[in-house]
């Protein structure tokens, strides 16, 4: 009696909570319902069932196989032999080694030596700080911002940031060191005009010069320098050029000032204006002059002055007039007068 009752009822249970009972005629399937904890019958064949174990041992099989070495096992098939796992850890500790050396040696090939600084990434950047620096409005040349960018991205990365600064600076110093001599043998009336374009040409450069280094702006000049691209750049304008000619541009500045248009009005602006934002203390050396084009250059009007302010106008209309400049007392315009008697 005993053996015929093991026989018809031994109970299972798998890690889904799912019980199986066996019996000499087949197994019955016990699926635990999600609103019970009552198991519900479910007859399946024997030849299912079969299938299922062995479905189920391979894929323990391969879930403790696993190539990266970490064993996912069901909690019925935890009980590894020692032989495998001993079989498994040399090979699991050999993968890793290989990922640890392939990182490394990528790691190594990827790396930027100063020789390759050299020879590969600043005479590219090199070639394109010459064209910008030196193209005409009027020309168009093909730059690819996004190589410069990249190249400028990858020589900061590789801890090239202080070598790049020292060379963008010595290249442009050499530059600018070129545009002064050139305005040096200048003829004094033409002076104003080539140093407008010189400055003009300069500023236009280093609104594509900046922008592309701005990686190396951001993450060396400011964080350790703590100054900015333009402003050096900037400055390194003032010190080469304007410095050296600001004597010899004042005085024709006062000329051309007196002498209405002799020197185009929007070149006067050009050059004072740029004057006055390279060192604000040159207004002081032509006070009427930058006081025509900046605003609160001179000092503020005072009441007991005002007849030497209408002194100053009368003798500015004086001179207009000697200039060839006519004068209307009657605020009308020459010839109404006989056209409002024809009317």
């Amino acid at each position: 009696m005993e053996d015929m009752e093991d026989d018809c009822f031994v109970l299972n249970d798998d890690y889904n909570h799912n019980y199986c009972a066996n019996s000499a005629s087949g197994q019955v399937l016990y699926l635990r319902n999600e609103l019970s904890d009552v198991p519900q019958p479910l007859s399946i064949s024997p030849g299912l069932a079969t299938r299922d174990v062995a479905a189920q041992e391979n894929h323990s099989k391969v879930c403790s196989s696993s190539s990266s070495g970490l064993k996912f096992m069901d909690s019925d098939s935890s009980s590894v032999s020692s032989d495998t796992s001993e079989t498994d850890s040399p090979s699991a500790a050999s993968i890793a080694g290989k990922l640890t050396l392939n990182s490394a040696s990528k790691f190594l090939m990827n790396a930027m030596t100063e020789e390759d600084y050299r020879t590969t990434y600043w005479p590219n950047l090199e070639k394109a700080i010459d064209h910008l620096l030196i193209q005409n409005p009027m020309d168009h040349i093909s730059i690819s911002y996004e190589q410069i960018y990249s190249c400028v991205y990858k020589c900061v990365c590789q801890q090239h940031s202080e070598l790049l600064y020292k060379d963008l600076m010595l290249k442009i110093t050499t530059h600018l060191q070129q545009v002064s001599s050139d305005l040096q043998i200048t003829p004094p009336r033409n002076l104003i005009e080539n140093f407008n374009i010189a400055l003009t040409r300069y500023t236009d450069a280093l609104q594509c010069i900046v922008p592309v280094f701005i990686y190396m702006n951001k993450f060396y000049i400011e964080t350790k320098l703590n100054r900015d691209l333009r402003e050096d750049l900037m400055k390194l304008f003032t010190d080469h050029v304007a410095e050296k000619h600001v004597d010899t541009l004042i005085p024709l500045l006062l000329e051309a000032h007196s002498m209405p248009f002799q020197v185009r009005p929007s070149t006067m602006a050009s050059v004072v204006k740029g004057l006055y934002t390279l060192w604000p203390d040159w207004a002081h050396l032509a006070p009427a002059v930058f006081s025509g084009f900046i605003p609160q250059i001179n000092p503020p009007t005072v009441e007991s002055q005002l007849s030497d302010y209408a002194a100053r106008d009368q003798k500015l209309q004086m001179e207009l007039s000697l200039n060839g400049f006519p004068r209307c007392s009657d605020r009308q315009r020459p010839g109404s007068t006989q056209i409002d008697k024809t009317l």
